[in-house]
């Protein structure tokens, strides 16, 4: 089966215009699967419900496979609410980003998508949540190669899978908002400064390394995790769709440079993954593939070896 590319959701507060721009950009790409919505925090209020649905059917009617994405963090009953109305409509499929969100779809007799942030670490898990309508799941970011072959060897045949194979890491969510809190403002009067961040704002360490990337209440890693050279191995795991994320500049970039990389059979031009570096905004990294410290960036690890545990055919 042809492995796919998705776009994730955008992680970071863009204006309206900026997002309908992007997306109108993103049509005419070699993406197959594209997920919208807001995950992040629900004070971000530039694109309503009925825009992204707008956008939804946009995208779908020129080609692309669309999904809604819910919220990871649940605080407050408006977020709730907004929640609901999402899981509720029966247009477009939905990346459920918490459990709240999965009792509702599940109720409904729904078939849902699992985001990384649902923390799925073994097969029983995987098990669960296939009764409860799951098709398809993503890994969690600190997992690698290891995990994914073992959750992959034994899961049911109807179960896709999805791999970020680019993007800065999705680390933690927090009740707290840490971009208010380094602009010396209460959460409740944050001025909405996160729209000044087009890619978060990056933390560094006392000896000035690039070291965590502030995003409201999202921290995610500074470095952007880049898996270009472990294509094939996910393919080898029956990997079903392989998920970019997307980042202000370049995006459709680094788009076209995977898709070239599919069509060659994962042949890569050096060129290609020298530029591909280029354009992360921080540098990248690769480590909690490898099962080793997330900011690491390797190519292999020879002298400690992964083994990888091939899995049948995905009849999907």
């Amino acid at each position: 089966m042809k492995t796919k590319l998705s776009l994730g959701p955008i992680s970071y507060y863009w204006s309206k215009q900026k997002i309908f721009d992007f997306y109108d950009e993103v049509a005419d790409s070699a993406i197959d699967i594209v997920y919208l919505g807001e995950v992040v925090c629900s004070k971000r209020l530039e694109m309503k419900f009925n825009d992204w649905i707008e956008l939804a059917r946009n995208l779908k009617n020129r080609g692309k496979v669309v999904i809604l994405s819910t919220m990871t963090l649940i605080e407050a009953a408006s977020e709730r609410s907004r929640m609901r109305r999402v899981c509720e409509q029966d247009e477009f499929c939905v990346e459920a980003n918490d459990f709240g969100a999965i009792e509702i779809l599940s109720q409904a007799g729904k078939k849902f998508i699992t985001g990384a942030s649902i923390n799925i670490y073994n097969q029983r898990s995987l098990a669960i949540l296939h009764t409860q309508g799951m098709k398809r799941w993503n890994l969690s970011v600190e997992l690698g190669k290891k995990q994914l072959g073992l959750l992959q060897s034994k899961k049911e045949k109807d179960i896709q899978s999805e791999v970020m194979v680019w993007g800065k890491m999705p680390l933690a969510y927090s009740a707290r908002c840490f971009t208010a809190r380094s602009h010396n403002l209460p959460k409740d009067n944050c001025q909405f400064k996160c729209i000044d961040d087009a890619d978060g704002l990056i933390m560094k360490t006392r000896e000035g390394q690039d070291f965590l990337c502030i995003n409201g209440i999202q921290t995610q890693s500074a470095l952007t995790c880049n898996l270009i050279d472990e294509i094939k191995t996910m393919q080898q795991l029956n990997v079903d769709v392989l998920r970019i994320s997307p980042q202000s500049q370049h995006t459709l970039k680094i788009i076209n440079i995977f898709s070239q990389a599919l069509k060659a059979n994962n042949q890569i031009r050096g060129e290609d993954r020298e530029n591909l570096d280029k354009l992360a905004p921080t540098g990248v990294c690769n480590g909690y593939w490898f099962g080793q410290a997330g900011m690491e960036n390797t190519v292999k690890n020879k002298a400690n070896p992964i083994p990888l545990v091939q899995v049948e055919a995905s009849k999907v």
